[in-house]
Parts: C-alpha cells; structure tokens; sequence
C-alpha cells in the first residue's frame, strides 16, 4: 500500500501524517509513505485544498485532518 501525504509540510500536513502512520502501525497495514510537497505534484490530483490524503493513488480526503478513526477505515476498506 502506498500512502501520499499531499502539503507544503505545514503542522496540518504533519498532524495527518502522525495520524496515518499510527493508525497503519494499530492496523497492522503494510504500508509505504511519501510526503508530497512539490506543488505541481500537488496540482497532479483533484484537489482544492491541502493537506490531503491518497491511498494507492485514490484521493481519500482534502482540506482537513480527519480522525485516526476514519483513517483505519480507509485502511481496511
């Protein structure tokens, strides 16, 4: 599984990131992470607002920080 924290490295960007990593590491994913912070990389998905969160290459959530809770759904899902 590849996991893209796509942010400027802001502490929103930061605070998914620390999110996404505990709740693979509760759910015992296998799981790789790249932080984006190139913004035309960044401009490659269909966002509006950072920070976001894609999961092999498919946009989960942008503009906000959701739960861990939410996270490990993606996971499993």
């Amino acid at each position: 599984m590849l996991i893209k924290i796509l942010g400027s490295g802001c502490a929103r960007c930061n605070r998914l990131e620390q999110l996404t990593r505990e709740a693979v590491g509760e759910q015992g994913v296998d799981a790789s992470f790249e932080h984006v912070r190139d913004m035309d990389a960044i401009m490659a998905y269909p966002i509006m607002t950072t920070p976001a969160l894609v999961i092999d290459e498919v946009v989960k959530c942008s503009g906000r920080v959701p739960s861990k809770d939410e996270i490990a759904g993606w996971l499993r899902g």
